[in-house]
């Protein structure tokens, strides 16, 4: 089941992103998210009337997605950037598939122009799933970030709605 994520999601949302935050490079975040700095987040992307899912099996947050501004400045106000992460456990499953089409086909009603993300690289789930959607790879950021003792590169991808 897709629904709207609530404030009640943060703790689980958090044991999934944090995962990635400690332990892979899909992040370019560095320390753990607290619940509080969660909530934060969600209540920023509920108050810009952006969309924000989670995916629940059985009961249990397992996946979320959700869409942030891609910049501050006033003139990108129609490009979008969107986000990803299901639980490690159960990925491979088709649900960031399925949490994507909600998002995409919403900021397609509302009227955004493009929706844009950071890929870090290697990542080969991501990139997969961006090309499932139509998603083109526009940029390639070289050491654009760097964790675990090593530099890493960013690709930029997007979308036309």
């Amino acid at each position: 089941m897709i629904r709207k994520v609530e404030t009640s999601d943060a703790a689980v949302i958090c044991e999934i992103y944090n995962y990635y935050v400690l332990n892979s490079i899909s992040t370019f975040e560095e320390d753990a998210i607290s619940i509080e700095g969660m909530i934060e987040r969600i209540n920023k992307v509920k108050a810009l009337g952006l969309p924000w899912h989670v995916y629940e099996e059985e009961g249990k947050v397992i996946g979320y997605a959700y869409a942030t501004k891609w910049k501050e400045r006033s003139a990108y106000r129609f490009s979008i950037e969107t986000s990803v992460y299901v639980d490690r456990h159960h990925a491979g499953k088709g649900i960031g598939s399925k949490l994507y089409e909600v998002i995409i086909s919403q900021l397609r009603e509302s009227g955004y122009h493009s929706i844009i993300t950071g890929v870090s690289q290697p990542n080969e789930s991501s990139q997969k799933l961006h090309e499932k959607f139509g998603f083109k790879k526009v940029a390639v950021i070289k050491e654009a970030g760097f964790k675990f003792n090593q530099w890493v590169d960013l690709t930029n991808w997007q979308l036309f709605l």
